[in-house]
């Protein structure tokens, strides 16, 4: 489901729970933002009913599949209000096992390194309050490791915003092999961790076309633009899809790069084969797609390309970008 339909939905859904009386259509219509924002005067569908009391009943029908109860009142001059009584949409409450409770507290503790921390931990103690069992603690250690995700980039948290909101944003974004930023005009889709690295998908309005953004070569502010996105915004899965091609995951074919002995074990993890050569380093095939040469560069004077010559020279010229600053 579109963000921007979801919100529409969770504001009609409020409107409908926190009303007192039944609401007419045109109150509705005026009262929603998303409503407003739609069929405002100068929009394309500015002044059409047809096309609002479609609308409206998709999200009706919507919001009861979700099981709201919606009652439809007829005043007695005629006209028809609805409403969301809070009696007959109350929720159970809430039952958590000790399981259960230890699943949302590693969830919890993924978070606790970036600003959702707050969010998390708050969430926890909601649960508590209303009837998590005593004797079992959310932020208990369950095993040896204990999940994290690293977020140490200024730009994660306007970006997860600007991602929420479906805001155009403007940032510097320096290549790995450029030796200066350049001003990026990017749609944001969503954020996704791949190796421990934070990337951004979305539509470069400069170039047309979706791209991948690496956090950590972000510089500078991100600054957010109140236009709307021109681009439409794929599933989840397709956007997961595209980090993970861009920054690697992917591959077509294989690359024979030699190795330090005793170094570079992520590439290790990923190889088909290995070979010892002696004198401190081996031989290993690994596989080869886009991006391998930005990751390769991170491990410095360890790694050689032998094969293929592309991702050698690849290679080459993003180290000499680094050299130059």
């Amino acid at each position: 489901m579109a963000i921007a339909k979801a919100e529409r939905l969770m504001n009609l859904a409020l409107c409908l729970l926190g009303t007192r009386r039944p609401l007419s259509k045109r109150e509705l219509r005026d009262s929603i933002e998303a409503y407003v924002e739609t069929f405002r005067p100068g929009s394309g569908a500015a002044g059409s009913d047809d096309s609002f009391n479609r609308m409206f009943e998709r999200d009706k029908d919507d919001l009861r599949e979700l099981g709201l109860v919606i009652e439809t009142v007829e005043s007695l001059d005629g006209e028809i209000g609805y409403l969301a009584r809070r009696d007959s949409n109350r929720l159970p409450p809430i039952t958590l096992d000790a399981e259960e409770a230890a699943a949302l507290g590693l969830a919890a503790k993924v978070w606790q390194q970036a600003r959702l921390a707050g969010a998390a931990s708050g969430a926890l103690q909601k649960l508590r309050a209303a009837g998590l069992p005593e004797d079992v603690d959310p932020y208990e250690t369950h095993g040896a490791l204990e999940p994290r995700i690293p977020v140490h980039e200024a730009a994660f948290e306007p970006l997860m915003l600007a991602c929420r909101d479906r805001r155009p944003v403007v940032f510097d974004y320096r290549k790995a092999t450029a030796a200066h930023p350049e001003p990026r005009h990017v749609e944001p889709w969503a954020l996704e961790c791949w190796r421990g690295h934070w990337y951004l998908a979305g539509f470069d309005r400069d170039r047309g076309a979706e791209r991948v953004f690496r956090l950590s070569r972000i510089t500078g502010k991100v600054r957010s633009r109140g236009a709307r996105l021109t681009a439409e915004v794929p599933d989840v899965v397709t956007v997961r899809e595209t980090v993970a091609s861009w920054a690697g995951e992917t591959a077509d074919r294989s690359a024979l790069i030699r190795l330090r002995t005793g170094s570079g074990y992520p590439l290790r993890a990923k190889a088909s084969a290995v070979r010892e050569l002696g004198d401190g380093w081996d031989e290993l095939e690994i596989p080869y797609g886009h991006g391998l040469d930005a990751w390769l560069v991170e491990f410095g004077p360890d790694v050689v390309v032998l094969d293929p010559a592309e991702l050698r020279a690849d290679v080459v010229d993003r180290l000499r970008a680094v050299a130059k600053g």
